[in-house]
C-alpha cells in the first residue's frame, strides 16, 4: 500500500540521532513523529521572520500623513451610535 504522505530521508550524526530519539520517547511519540513537529516549528520561525522583515520594509516607508486611519479604513463612522 502506498504512503499517502511524501516521505523524505535524513542522514543524521550519531548524538544528534540519540538526543532526537531520546526526546520522542520522553515524550510518546515515533521518530518520525517528532521530526515531523520540529520541522513544523522551524517552518513557523522561518515564516514569521521573513513577514517581520516585510513588515520592517513597509514601516521604513510607511508616510503618516498619507496613511488612513481605522475608521476611513474599515468604513466606521466618528459619529456616535445611538
Amino acid at each position: 500500500m502506498p504512503a499517502t504522505n511524501p516521505r523524505v530521508n535524513v542522514v543524521l550524526d550519531e548524538p544528534v540521532y540519540q538526543g532526537l530519539r531520546r526526546w520522542a520517547k520522553r515524550e510518546g511519540v515515533s521518530l518520525s513523529l517528532k521530526v515531523r513537529d520540529l520541522l513544523k516549528d522551524a517552518l513557523e520561525v522561518e515564516e514569521d521572520r521573513a513577514l517581520s522583515g516585510v513588515a520592517d520594509r513597509r514601516m521604513a516607508t510607511l508616510d503618516r500623513r498619507a496613511a488612513k486611519t481605522h475608521a476611513q479604513t474599515w468604513g466606521f463612522s466618528k459619529r456616535l451610535r445611538r
